[in-house]
């Protein structure tokens, strides 16, 4: 049984700064080096040293470990170090992990990182290859030799039912690409700034795996981005306005796998994500109306429709008109399509933006910001708000 009653968090933390590397298809450097220069930014932006911080807190994926990076960043001491499973469902509860440390004294500054070259080294596009002996990889071995070896082909199961579902055609997933990538070409640290497209873009790129098209997926990126996060007290004597955390949750759904959750009873949902939205609107008290600005993980685009529909901005089915409609901003910065596909830590840093007022697509007057994580594995969402 999921959490049922308002958490204690809310709050309690916020983050002070953000800080990134450029976003690229080829870096040139280690990901250890792009995970420092990150953090080394976020510092500099919340006006914080390295010896300030005492927690870091990363995913399982990242292959630069937090004592690693601490050594290389020039830290003392650390008294908090985590790590979050699930590939991008992690990027929301690396900070849920900072501000519970910070929230019970366990540390007081925690940075929370992702760095890796995901385009010019290991490109998470090009499927399984190898797997060591686990739980996870026999859940995948009922999947996997029926062709089903990619992220892309997982997720267009289910895309393939919600359109059979709702009697829609894979045209309806070309909105959430189109708005990305309008935001992404005013956005000059985005990989496809100057270059948005259109419906009839989305429409005749290549199949990669029906009913998805290389524009229902996001990109490969090389590229580092890092959050700090402390206590709104502190948070205000530092150099920029603080992002209080007001609702932070983790999810996972009945019947959860890793991106194969096939035998669930319904395929046109995201379950585990409508846990986080239970748990966010119960601490939050945050409805759909009361969103400013969606930052909806974007890894393909059927995930964001599904999400949307999760978190009841719209009914069953309707997300497309949604979206097209714009009557919502949804990912402001280009997401994951458009900027960079950085496993969701990008979309944290432009809730951030967009509660300072200094996003370059500003949404006038935000003050609450939806952040979600990776979908179709154990995710996380966080309710980011304006100090008030």
């Amino acid at each position: 049984m999921s959490v049922r009653r308002k958490d204690g968090l809310g709050g309690r933390a916020a983050i002070a700064g953000i800080g990134a590397t450029e976003f690229s298809k080829d870096s040139g450097r280690s990901e250890l080096r792009l995970a420092v220069e990150a953090v080394r930014a976020a510092l500099d932006d919340a006006g914080l040293t390295p010896g300030d911080v005492d927690g870091m807190v990363t995913f399982t994926m990242d292959t630069s470990p937090e004592i690693t990076v601490a050594q290389a960043c020039g830290m003392g001491e650390l008294s908090f170090f985590s790590r979050i499973h699930y590939g991008g469902g992690a990027a929301c509860a690396t900070v849920q992990q900072a501000a519970l440390a910070v929230a019970t004294g366990v540390a007081e500054v925690v940075v929370c990182y992702r760095a890796f070259n995901e385009r010019s080294g290991r490109r998470f596009g090009s499927g399984v290859r190898h797997r060591e002996p686990s739980a996870e990889g026999a859940t995948l071995g009922w999947a996997l030799p029926f062709g089903l070896l990619t992220p892309a082909s997982w997720v267009a199961m289910a895309a393939q039912r919600y359109l059979h579902t709702y009697g829609l055609t894979p045209e309806v997933f070309g909105h959430v690409a189109v708005v990305d990538r309008r935001y992404a070409a005013t956005n000059p640290a985005a990989y496809f700034h100057g270059r948005p497209i259109t419906l009839a873009d989305h429409a005749a790129s290549r199949w990669i795996v029906e009913p998805l098209r290389l524009l229902d997926c996001c990109q490969e990126t090389d590229g580092g981005q890092a959050v700090v996060v402390t206590t709104p007290e502190r948070a205000r004597d530092l150099r920029r306005p603080p992002a209080v955390i007001a609702a932070a949750a983790q999810g996972a759904g009945r019947g959860q796998e890793q991106m194969t959750s096939f035998y669930r009873d319904d395929l046109t949902g995201l379950p585990e994500m409508d846990v986080v939205a239970r748990q966010l609107r119960r601490t939050s008290g945050l409805t759909p109306a009361g969103v400013d600005v969606a930052i909806l993980y974007d890894h393909f685009t059927p995930f964001v429709l599904m999400q949307l529909e999760e978190f009841g901005f719209c009914g069953k089915g309707e997300a497309a008109d949604f979206v097209a409609g714009r009557s919502l901003p949804i990912n402001t910065h280009g997401g994951q399509l458009g900027e960079a596909y950085l496993h969701g830590m990008n979309g944290i840093a432009e809730g951030v933006r967009q509660l300072r007022g200094t996003a370059v697509n500003q949404v006038p007057g935000a003050q609450q910001v939806l952040v979600t994580a990776g979908t179709g594995v154990p995710t996380s969402g966080l309710v980011l708000a304006a100090d008030r």
